[in-house]
């Protein structure tokens, strides 16, 4: 099996829980703060130190992404595009990515989450060098009934996940990152769907926890889940982020840093990129982080 690893976002869906927002556009193009949603999934594939992604999205806006993505290698990465036709589960999208994967491991992330927190990139890394199995991530939230829903034992072992449970067991939420070996092409290809029509992702992560190869790790104080399916969701996103990169002078998934930081561009081509943006913050925020890393 390859050590590659390589990544999926999934930026599917109608978001029409955001309707009017999304009626002509993909809810991961909207803005969350000053950059587009898709940003920040693509930043957390980046962190992990994965270059070969595939974006998965519906085909009335797949044209966009490419316009504003392109192929990537203005981040330093490989991008290639597939669609869904329709919202046929999460689970999907390592069908539709089969012949991507090939025989790497893969990381699928979901469009319209936001992670942020310290020493997320080792973590990630942390991750990706188990060999065998699945690594899930688990975040405590107030409301559990909306996610899937992972509990545990006394000693922090993963028991069960359930599926937007009526009665959740605990109050840790699944998020929208998984990283997977192999296995999980021959997992998806025997799903069924389930009640709702669709492949669950959560049935992939139990046939894994039925073979004892399910990681949780559990993303605690200090880290930030940000889930932008709703206006006021959406809207604490954008002040959570504009917030956060005044308070520090740092930036939150910009690409081209993460890049460059991870030395898939050089100095050269991020002052190439900063000219730009002439007329606003980034192209000043590019030549200061080259000039205060010197």
């Amino acid at each position: 099996m390859s050590k590659e690893y390589k990544g999926i976002v999934l930026a599917g869906g109608n978001g029409t829980r955001l309707h009017p927002l999304t009626s002509i556009v993909s809810k991961q193009l909207l803005p969350v703060y000053d950059k587009p949603m898709i940003f920040y999934s693509l930043s957390t594939l980046m962190l992990a130190g994965i270059r070969n992604i595939l974006l998965i999205t519906s085909n009335e806006h797949i044209s966009l992404y490419k316009s504003l993505i392109g192929d990537g290698n203005n981040f330093g990465i490989n991008i290639s595009y597939e669609t869904q036709d329709k919202p046929n589960g999460i689970a999907e999208a390592f069908l539709i990515g089969k012949k991507f994967i090939g025989n790497s491991s893969t990381a699928l992330v979901l469009g319209d989450n936001i992670f942020y927190g310290p020493s997320f990139s080792r973590i990630l890394h942390s991750a990706k060098k188990r060999k065998n199995g699945a690594t899930i991530f688990a975040y405590k939230v107030s409301d559990p009934e909306r996610f899937g829903v992972v509990s545990f034992d006394k000693d922090k072992v993963a028991t069960s996940i359930e599926e937007k449970p009526t009665t959740p067991k605990s109050s840790y939420a699944v998020t929208g990152l998984y990283f997977y070996d192999n296995k999980v092409i021959n997992f998806a290809e025997n799903l069924t769907p389930s009640g709702r029509g669709e492949l669950e992702i959560t049935d992939i992560n139990n046939m894994y926890l039925k073979n004892n190869e399910l990681n949780v790790e559990i993303l605690g104080r200090g880290f930030s889940w940000l889930d932008t399916g709703t206006f006021s969701s959406l809207h604490e996103a954008s002040a959570f982020v504009q917030t956060a990169q005044n308070n520090q002078g740092l930036k939150i998934g910009c690409l081209e840093e993460i890049a460059w930081r991870n030395g898939w561009i050089s100095d050269d081509e991020l002052i190439s990129i900063s000219k730009r943006y002439p007329n606003n913050e980034f192209g000043g925020y590019f030549k200061n982080i080259l000039h205060s890393e010197k």
